[in-house]
């Protein structure tokens, strides 16, 4: 048989192999291709892997097991007993002895959420991560098995200090903070700080939970502080006081608190030309007081919002069994509605709060330190701070009837939406009344709400956590001859603004 030449080749030679799977020929694209080839691989054994676990646990839910035992691994510094408050409430009672009904797989993965979820809200811990093992104890059955739950506990100590400067006024603060104090949870923090118009001030608190489900809170705290009021009122004020606190709830589905408060004022430092209201209030008094205050808030930014609802309200009485000089009642509410307006950029905001205190002592007569102030750029914008409402020479004595509403549209700067700078344009109206209760509250009322101080502007917000930073130029469109004005430029720094 003749042998078969093989065929001569000259270059140029022409590439005629078929490309597997549109495979790219240049290097770099070859690369990419096959990396995006291996995560789909990977994304489609992992997502068959769960549709795999889903199934396995769904056909088995109506399973009997029986918890044996649950283990918390990591909680070195936390109590046992504590941990037992919060995880027994959780676990399905044992059957025959107490349930009706034997325990299931779904019954345990519920318990085991519940029991995550209860350590987390306690802030023991920076991760928890749950599974089921099977059981160490030699006497277990068939259908037991162990709930782990392993966790990493956060630092106990947290030490900080800051400076601050804004609305005419310099602040040096240091706070610290132990976590986890007696191994429940509990938490002790206390700040100091000195400044030029709350010259000192410290507040130690302790908190602690007071159900396992970790929605109610109390708390004891003791706090004293010196502010120079000399601004609007020629005089420094210092407290010295306990507060005993429960809080239970969450904001976003209604939150309470209940608290007893009891404190010493001592109005002194009077300037010269200090006003005859304003002598007659120096000196010390004392007031002891329950309150409580409900609080619903859905805003999507506590600083900017753009989107919910916030109101709260607000009820205090002093005196009348208590013990104390101060006897009144008070009573505020505020409000708050954001909306985008499509997606412009443009949302609008609007705020209003109100308050009263009626007086229940020898003719209606109410304290200084009690009454409310008026009127600043996170209040009425366009006036000076705290100088709105009754006057006695230089002095601001303050009111018992107030109320402030408010109405802003904020922009992002164009082009420029993840700056944390915005535009606004505001107008603000409100007014500060005393309270004659010689005469009907409804006419004081008609007469307050008849009359109110109005000023518009325009500004820049600034976000700056954990507060919020304005620069305004606004004008006073209407104003009490007792109101002190401020037009042109002024700057707020604060939580919350109208």
């Amino acid at each position: 048989m003749a042998d078969l030449d093989s065929p001569q080749l000259k270059p140029p030679l022409h590439n005629s192999s078929a490309p597997r799977e549109k495979e790219p020929k240049e290097l770099d694209k070859l690369i990419k291709w096959q990396q995006d080839r291996i995560a789909r691989k990977l994304r489609g054994e992992y997502e068959s892997a769960i549709l795999h676990l889903s199934e396995v646990i769904n056909d088995n839910l109506k399973t009997s097991v029986n918890i044996s035992a649950v283990r918390v691994e990591g909680a070195t510094h936390t109590r046992q007993s504590f941990l037992g408050a919060i995880i027994n409430p959780a676990i399905p009672p044992p059957f025959p002895a107490v349930a009706e009904q034997p325990t299931t797989l779904e019954d345990v993965l519920h318990a085991t959420r519940r029991i995550s979820n209860s350590l987390r809200k306690t802030d023991i811990f920076s991760s928890v991560e749950a599974y089921i093992d099977r059981p160490r104890d030699i006497l277990a059955q068939q259908g037991d098995m162990d709930l782990v739950f392993k966790t990493k506990e956060r630092g106990r100590w947290y030490v900080s200090s800051s400076t601050e400067v804004g609305n005419s006024e310099g602040t040096a603060s240091a706070s610290a903070r132990i976590r986890n104090v007696f191994g429940g949870a509990e938490t002790f923090e206390a700040n100091l700080s000195l400044g030029t118009k709350t010259r000192r001030a410290f507040r130690g608190a302790l908190t602690a939970p007071l159900t396992p489900n970790m929605t109610t809170f109390g708390e004891i705290s003791a706090y004293a502080l010196e502010r120079d009021l000399s601004t609007y009122a020629s005089c420094t004020e210092g407290l010295r006081g306990i507060r005993a606190v429960v809080r239970t709830g969450i904001p976003s589905r209604g939150a309470n608190e209940f608290a007893y408060d009891a404190v010493i004022r001592h109005i002194a430092g009077l300037t010269p030309t200090a006003s005859i209201s304003m002598r007659e209030a120096a000196g010390i008094s004392t007031k002891s007081a329950l309150s409580h205050s409900v609080l619903f808030d859905t805003r999507d930014d506590r600083i900017a919002a753009t989107r919910g609802v916030y109101a709260k309200l607000s009820q205090e009485l002093a005196g009348h069994g208590l013990g104390g000089d101060a006897h009144f009642y008070k009573i505020e509410g505020e409000g708050q509605v954001s909306r985008k307006l499509g997606d412009s950029g443009v949302s609008v905001s609007l705020a209003a709060r109100s308050g009263l205190l009626w007086g229940l002592g020898e003719g209606g007569k109410t304290l200084f330190s009690d009454r409310f102030q008026l009127g600043g750029p996170t209040s009425i914008r366009s006036f000076r701070a705290n100088s709105m409402g009754p006057r006695d020479g230089d002095d601001s004595v303050g009111g018992e009837l107030y109320y402030s509403a408010g109405v802003s549209v904020i922009s992002s700067i164009p082009t420029k939406a993840h700056w944390p700078v915005k535009t606004h344009a505001w107008v603000n109206a409100g007014r500060l009344d005393g309270v004659n209760q010689d005469v009907p509250l409804k006419d004081t009322i008609a007469a307050s709400l008849s009359r109110p101080s109005i000023s518009a502007g325009v500004g820049l917000i600034y976000r700056f956590d954990p507060v919020r930073v304005e620069v305004n130029f606004g004008v006073p469109l209407a104003a009490n001859k007792s109101d002190g004005m401020r037009r042109g430029v002024q700057v707020g720094m604060g939580l919350e603004f109208m």
